[in-house]
């Protein structure tokens, strides 16, 4: 992985705003700290970013229908620092359109750092920046009907977040995002299975309210680090994506998560998730997974 650059508000301790971004022009925002994600620090957390790429795409096109899915490709580090959003619409319609987002980072806040020699890894020389995108997303959006005469759904009722144990987040994983957080865990979970509470009083852009999707979306990428297999200094997992199918809209709150994970034999794994708000279960989410055994972890060495 790139050593990027820090360029996050906050990284040399000038002032932070109590928010994940702040905007520096009709589509271009800035991130801080409160966004850095967990595998360096200077990089954003994938549930961070996400939420923006929704939060701006409703605002630039608004509409009255409801997201369906949502399908994030992340095309490879999101770098801290200024970037863009960039939306369009893909397939218009009355009653079904697909719309799309880009994160557009600048060329002065893409380069990477020079990485010294290891004692098991040649040194990397620093890379020069160039305008880069990190992040799409496509969203299908479909016109509201009645039908709450048929609504149900075979899901596992999630207790409640009283029910729950408070955790705290940042135990496994550093960065501004975790950190964020507060955390219930539902009793009862073991590596990769969880299930929990999320929360965060941070909201998405300085001075700007989060939307009732945006505002859900930014907690789910999470699930990752949150049910890990194994421990996250033995072995690496990003994911690669990150899809969400609706079957409501959600309501503003705490967010709930039923979380499993699976690595295959072959460098693979599946993160899977339903996810509930405070009236129950809202959406299927689900992530592809690289997983990685670094040489000279105590894993790699089991391997074979």
């Amino acid at each position: 992985m790139p050593a990027a650059l820090n360029h996050h508000i906050g990284a040399d301790g000038e002032t932070v705003p109590h928010a994940y971004f702040v905007r520096t022009g009709e589509r271009s925002f800035r991130s801080t700290v409160h966004s850095q994600g967990a595998w360096q620090d200077g990089e954003q957390h994938m549930a961070a970013a996400s939420g923006l790429v929704i939060h701006e795409l409703e605002r630039a096109l608004p509409s009255s229908k409801l997201i369906s899915r949502i399908t994030f490709d992340i095309l490879g580090v999101i770098h801290s620092g200024e970037f863009d959003i960039e939306v369009d619409v893909v397939r218009p319609g009355r009653t079904i359109e697909l719309v799309e987002a880009r994160m557009v980072h600048r060329a002065e806040h893409t380069g990477a750092a020079e990485v010294p020699a290891t004692s098991d890894r040649a040194a990397r020389p620093a890379v020069p920046g160039r305008p880069r995108t990190s992040v799409t997303a496509r969203v299908w959006r479909l016109v509201a009907s009645d039908t709450s005469s048929v609504m149900g759904a075979e899901v596992d009722p999630l207790p409640a977040r009283d029910a729950g144990e408070s955790r705290d987040l940042s135990e496994l994983w550093p960065g501004g995002y975790i950190g964020s957080l507060t955390g219930a865990e539902v009793p009862g979970g073991r590596p990769g299975r969880r299930r929990l509470w999320a929360d965060t009083d941070v909201p998405l852009v300085d001075g700007e309210a989060d939307g009732d999707y945006a505002g859900f979306v930014k907690f789910c990428d999470g699930m990752n680090g949150f049910a890990v297999r194994e421990d996250p200094q033995q072995v690496f997992f990003p994911n690669v994506d990150l899809t969400l199918h609706f079957m409501r809209q959600p309501v503003p709150g705490p967010v709930g998560m039923d979380i499993d994970v699976a690595f295959g034999d072959s460098g693979m794994g599946v993160t899977h998730g339903v996810f509930h708000d405070e009236r129950g279960p809202v959406a299927h989410c689900a992530q592809s997974l690289t997983v990685r055994l670094p040489q000279g972890s105590q894993r790699a060495d089991q391997s074979g």
